[in-house]
């Protein structure tokens, strides 16, 4: 395993993920008495980690039809689109 790479993917992630809907709907429902902490933890860590499975897999799939150079201009043009957007919106 390289642990650069390891490092840099968990540092960007964790960073985009704070404060992000999915951590305010997390705090959402451990926040009513009912539901157990571990089980909101345990549900949120799955669906995280299924939601990054299939993009690992969607990664995969689109590299062996896409050149690696081109999917890192279609994201920087989608995150380009998406910000304007949010900016326009706002």
């Amino acid at each position: 395993m390289d642990w650069r790479v390891f490092g840099l993917i968990f540092v960007s992630l964790f960073v985009a993920e704070l404060g992000d809907k999915t951590q305010l709907a997390t705090m959402l429902f451990v926040a009513d008495k009912e539901s157990s902490k571990l089980t909101v933890f345990l549900a949120a860590s799955a669906a995280l980690i299924v939601a990054s499975g299939l993009g690992v897999l969607a990664g995969s799939l689109m590299t062996e039809y896409i050149n690696e150079k081109y999917l890192h201009y279609i994201a920087g043009v989608g995150f380009i689109a998406i910000g304007t957007y949010t900016l326009y919106s706002a």
